[in-house]
């Protein structure tokens, strides 16, 4: 099977994408490199819920490095910019990009392994300050960035607000 891309061509055969929704479990941390860009890491908690044999609701949380890197071509704000100004412990988003893994040596000479998810879109799903805790809404810039995909142009989420009425989800933060 040759599957082919209108503007790119003929596709890889292979994929590598990771498609979240949860919540930040602490503030990012946002520094810059010594080129001049910026880089934002955060962890973010997602969770799932079954009944065991008992009938008993089980559930397990399962927490993800998350990198969100300011794209160095063109101008505006990248998502290190997005994730710095509008992101905090608590809120709810939509992250989409990849899997990798690193590693390293310590100071002690050990390898050491991490695996990270390298965002490429961003969707702010909170739409308020706070973590979704009430306060003001979310500023439409941030839904609307060009880095931080959101539908269609200029739409918010204060173009949808059944989509803010979801239930919260009991996470330890």
């Amino acid at each position: 099977m040759l599957i082919f891309n209108a503007a790119e061509g003929p596709v890889s055969r292979s994929l590598n994408k990771v498609i979240l929704i949860g919540n930040l479990g602490q503030d990012p941390e946002v520094r810059s490199t010594a080129n001049g860009g910026r880089v934002a890491n955060f962890s973010m908690a997602t969770s799932r819920q079954w009944s065991g044999q008992g009938g008993d609701k089980q559930e397990k949380t399962e927490w993800h490095r998350v990198v969100a890197w300011n794209n160095a071509k063109g101008g505006g704000s990248g998502l290190a910019d997005i994730v710095e100004r509008y992101c905090k412990k608590g809120d709810k988003v939509y992250v989409e990009g990849r899997i990798e893994y690193r590693s390293w040596q310590d100071r002690e000479g050990q390898t050491r392994y991490t695996t990270e998810i390298i965002a490429q879109d961003l969707i702010l799903l909170s739409g308020r300050s706070g973590g979704g805790e009430g306060g003001s809404p979310a500023p439409k810039a941030a839904a609307s960035a060009p880095a931080a995909k959101a539908g269609k142009e200029g739409e918010s989420f204060d173009d949808f607000p059944e989509a803010l009425d979801g239930q919260d989800d009991d996470l330890p933060f």
